[in-house]
């Protein structure tokens, strides 16, 4: 079962491609989101990975797979969750300019590493997964996500997102708990610093 989260949440620390690439993957120059979702699904059940989570900034389904024909978003990441021997790790790409391509570039990934692991250096696969531990509850959320709305929404949009939001969270309707109306506002702020 894939779970899929949007917004996109990229894991903390990890640096983001400044300038992706076209794919590099030959005849099949464009995997679909759904082809590479699958594949990704399918080697890591192979890799004996659990809990696979997959965000991205796409639209879904009820059923957890991505609306069709649908206009890519402007940030094209990805990035995987899951559970590998008790342990939370994360994969994360965003060196192509087509989200199938780093959906697919993930997959390619587990699949090297489940070479390592088949050709009986495991050592190395536990070294290299020291870097890939993570939570999702440690990523860093952009101000459209604390915002809940697209990165490109409109300022009335926006605002009208941080209206409602910051009186859901008020401190006075929340208790003494302000934290959430804090980083409410701070996304808020953050917004207007870059317009």
């Amino acid at each position: 079962m894939i779970t899929q989260a949007s917004p996109l949440k990229w894991p903390l620390g990890w640096p983001r491609t400044e300038r992706p690439y076209s794919s590099r993957f030959g005849k099949i120059d464009k995997p679909s989101i759904g082809k590479a979702s699958k594949e990704i699904a399918r080697e890591l059940n192979l890799f004996e990975g659990t809990q696979l989570i997959i965000s991205t900034n796409l639209n879904y389904r009820k059923d957890g797979m991505p609306y069709s024909n649908q206009k890519e978003p402007n940030d094209k990441g990805v990035a995987i969750y899951f559970i590998y021997n008790g342990q939370q790790m994360v994969l994360a790409c965003d060196s192509f300019n087509k989200i199938g391509c780093n959906l697919w570039a993930i997959a390619k990934t587990i699949e090297a590493m489940r070479g390592i692991d088949r050709w009986g250096c495991s050592q190395i696969l536990s070294k290299a997964f020291t870097g890939l531990t993570a939570l999702p509850e440690n990523t860093q959320e952009n101000w459209w996500q604390v915002l809940q709305v697209d990165p490109d929404a409109s300022e009335a949009i926006v605002k009208e997102s941080y209206r409602s939001l910051a009186k859901k969270y008020h401190p006075d309707l929340n208790g003494d708990d302000d934290r959430q109306f804090k980083k409410i506002d701070a996304a808020y702020q953050k917004y207007l610093s870059g317009k």
